[in-house]
């Protein structure tokens, strides 16, 4: 029995805002985000929850089938309990079901799929959902233009199953965990706790105004990050997979923005591989980006012809995965 991907279903809040009113032309322009959405006062777990349910009515999906959740969110609903648990009870699933919360960011989506696999090919687990679920702007000063035009807020739902060949092969995983302060809210956690940190805004050189409580990202570093350690990403999955660039039917790499993707592509020589790169109306929904992507090229181009598909993410952490994908099983 090999894990396999059957359906994808994602849910972005309603409230739209607009770069325009935000940053000037070229920028946007150059990062390829027009507009992106953002929550108001809904949640990660509310966000989740409304993509699952909307991938069970669009597919037709019979949730009681459902024997294990997954959610990777950097944005749980509290800092105790997981909110997989919580999804668990207002999505009306037995209490069987078993609920993980992976907090990982823009690598995520690969290393949940690699835990689904291995819940799935070691018999632990039949039918899973895997959810995924960023509220950043939550998170990001409005007040930040260099980073708060990249991020949107969304969510997806993934249905795995098992099936007779394997769907989803060649995982390779990879962190620099040196590099952790490249993209961080300083403030929250257990190391620096608010009731012993104070809120503190200040202006860095670029003029973005910003707490200790909200995002910071060093965005050329990230950049040399992604450009240092993706093109070997691409080459070590492609020799775990024995496939050369002329066997990929696709490329669908976490979507950080226009300007890194487009240069990314190039440097790692996959040109003349059809390659996703298109987040004008969503912006960066970190998790969300890989599994929304692919739901669009599937419901663009079809999944008949995506046997051998490479999947990557790259960001916080700093952590970087990917794998390859056959998506013709696609309901």
């Amino acid at each position: 029995m090999f894990a396999r991907i059957r359906a994808i279903a994602s849910y972005l809040p309603a409230q739209i805002e607009n770069n325009s009113e935000i940053i000037d032309g070229r920028f946007m322009k150059k990062i390829g985000v027009k507009s992106r959405h953002i929550v108001t006062n809904e949640s990660a777990g509310d966000l989740a929850l409304r993509a699952a349910e909307k991938l069970f009515t669009e597919y037709e999906i019979n949730r009681d089938e459902t024997d294990f959740i997954l959610l990777c969110t950097q944005h749980p609903d509290y800092q105790m309990p997981h909110t997989s648990a919580q999804i668990q009870d207002r999505l009306g699933l037995k209490k069987s079901v078993g609920t993980m919360d992976i907090a990982l960011g823009c690598s995520g989506y690969v290393y949940g799929l690699a835990v689904a696999k291995g819940l799935i090919e070691t018999g632990l687990a039949k039918k899973i959902l895997f959810l995924t679920s960023s509220v950043y702007t939550k998170y990001i000063n409005v007040k930040d233009t260099s980073t708060r035009p990249l991020f949107g807020d969304g969510a997806t739902a993934t249905w795995l199953e098992g099936g007779d060949t394997e769907s989803l092969r060649a995982f390779v995983f990879g962190s620099d965990g040196s590099r952790y302060n490249k993209l961080i809210i300083p403030v929250g956690g257990s190391r620096l706790m608010p009731r012993d940190n104070p809120e503190v805004f200040s202006t860095d050189d670029n003029k973005n105004y910003r707490s200790n409580y909200e995002v910071f990202m060093d965005g050329m570093a990230i950049t040399y990050f992604t450009l240092r350690e993706v093109p070997k990403l691409v080459d070590d999955v492609l020799i775990a997979a024995d496939l050369t660039r002329a066997d990929l039917d696709y490329c669908i790499f976490h979507q950080a923005n226009k300007f890194m993707l487009t240069y990314l592509r190039d440097k790692a020589n996959l040109n003349e591989v059809p390659f996703h790169n298109d987040i004008m109306e969503t912006g960066n929904i970190v998790s969300g980006s890989v599994p929304l992507a692919i739901e669009q090229v599937v419901k663009a181009h079809g999944a008949a012809d995506l046997k051998n598909v490479m999947l990557a993410g790259f960001g916080v952490g700093l952590s970087w995965a990917g794998c390859i994908a056959d998506l013709t099983g696609f309901l």
